[in-house]
């Protein structure tokens, strides 16, 4: 079965401000390399959502409700609801992991 996959507000931000980073501190064709690649991550989880795993800071609190997918060193973060996959958060995966699932999964 096919999900349609929607990014919040704030993965959308997420994203622009990766490929914002990139462009300047790197290059705009490594910028677009890494979009290319975030965005064929989003097609998989069209097709099987349940195959990423539960972020281990989240685990650790007894939350079950959001799953992770990698594209090294980009993490994923999203929720399945029925048959749409929400794209929470896409974010470094070297930052402070714990207090940004808490601020923007938790406290939402």
């Amino acid at each position: 079965m096919s999900h349609k996959v929607f990014l919040t507000a704030d993965a959308v931000n997420d994203l622009e401000e990766i490929y914002e980073y990139i462009a300047y501190h790197d290059a705009p064709e490594k910028a677009e390399h890494v979009l290319g690649r975030i965005e064929r991550t989003f097609k998989s989880l069209s097709e099987s959502p349940e195959r990423g795993s539960f972020p281990k800071e989240l685990l650790t609190l007894g939350v079950r409700d959001y799953r992770q997918i990698f594209f090294k060193p980009y993490r994923v973060i999203y929720q399945i609801i029925s048959d749409k996959v929400y794209v929470m958060l896409i974010t470094d995966g070297r930052r402070d992991m714990e207090a940004l699932l808490q601020r923007r999964l938790l406290l939402a």
